[in-house]
């Protein structure tokens, strides 16, 4: 699968998601996209990132966007997730890592002391034509958001 390159269209995968859905990027034309990868459900930086963009999704959604989470997190724990921070987006699950792959953010980090692999927090913003506009990656939570929204205007001017 080619892997996802600013400027270019990016490839359509279907995954599950909150509220017992299937959910491709298509189902958004029309719109932008912001696409944003974390780590693991209920971890601190996890849960601040999707509080910060939960907490300015009336912003988003008057600039014609949606926001989508993703991680390797089962859809139970994504419903869990979702409800206890009464998140108003839809959160999917990549346990099979197709749209990780797609958008390369699958990377060796150092936990406890040990190499794992796993999701690089990365953000990637998708334009009403499908087409990926502008990417984040090794995101710090603080700040972030803004950075995203003031992306966003910037899009929704041209």
């Amino acid at each position: 699968m080619a892997k996802a390159k600013t400027g270019k269209k990016v490839t359509d995968i279907k995954l599950p998601a909150t509220g017992d859905q299937e959910l491709k990027l298509s189902d958004f034309k029309g719109k932008n996209i912001v696409l944003y990868f974390y780590p693991k459900d209920s971890t601190p930086g996890c849960t601040r990132e999707g509080q910060d963009f939960r907490d300015n999704i009336a912003k988003f959604k008057r600039a014609s966007t949606v926001i989508l989470g993703v991680s390797r997190d089962s859809i139970k724990a994504h419903e869990n997730f979702k409800a206890k921070q009464e998140f108003p987006f839809e959160l999917l699950s990549d346990k099979e890592e197709k749209l990780c792959n797609q958008f390369d953010v699958i990377k060796e980090k150092n936990m406890y002391g040990k190499k794992v692999m796993g999701i690089e927090r990365s953000t990637f913003l998708i334009d009403k034509q499908g087409v990926l506009q502008q990417e984040w990656r090794k995101v710090k939570v603080d700040g972030h958001v803004d950075e995203v929204l003031a992306a966003v205007k910037e899009l929704n001017k041209g």
